[in-house]
């Protein structure tokens, strides 16, 4: 990422969100990060007070962090899952059905020991509903290391570190009571 002027800004691709607020009438993002900003952007952008920018910048060694949460999300997920869109860095992973989240907690708490990674989630051996939601998952800045995520990977050893199981409808049951 570099910070340049506004006015040179035409073609480079802006690193976050900008927020526009007009008092009483608006506010909300004007740009949307990874917006790649155009010579008719440029009086608006000025206008929002923005004369400097910060633009990507991409290099080899680096991952961006929507491209981070995606592989952080996939270290999670299982068949009974969906992974939301990833806004701002972040991705979300919801329940498709009802059963019992578990979490391996001594490998998630492995991997949020790494620098610049997060991944955060229900408590194990908690019973869930289709459409709630389980866990975000995302890395701190902007950019992150591609090695981190590669421990990360390394850690999660190809076995998602959350599960959700399912309820079984079964027809029968035994209750014994007392010491038959």
């Amino acid at each position: 990422m570099k910070r340049i002027e506004t006015v040179n800004a035409v073609g480079h691709v802006l690193c976050h969100d900008l927020t526009r607020i007009v008092p009483g009438e608006w506010k909300g993002a004007q740009f949307r990060k990874g917006h790649v900003v155009t010579q008719e952007d440029i009086p608006m952008l000025l206008s929002m007070g923005k004369d400097h920018l910060f633009v990507w910048e991409m290099d080899e060694g680096h991952l961006h962090e929507n491209d981070a949460a995606m592989r952080l999300g996939a270290l999670c997920q299982n068949e009974f899952m969906q992974a939301s869109d990833i806004r701002e860095g972040k991705l979300e992973l919801t329940a498709t059905c009802d059963g019992l989240f578990t979490v391996d907690t001594e490998r998630l708490m492995a991997i949020n020991a790494l620098e610049d990674i997060m991944i955060a989630t229900r408590h194990s051996n908690t019973p869930v509903h289709a459409g709630d939601k389980l866990c975000g998952t995302r890395v701190i800045p902007l950019v992150v290391e591609i090695s981190q995520i590669e421990r990360a990977e390394a850690i999660g050893a190809g076995k998602p570190l959350l599960t959700l199981t399912p309820y079984k409808s079964i027809k029968a049951g035994i209750v014994t009571t007392g010491n038959e």
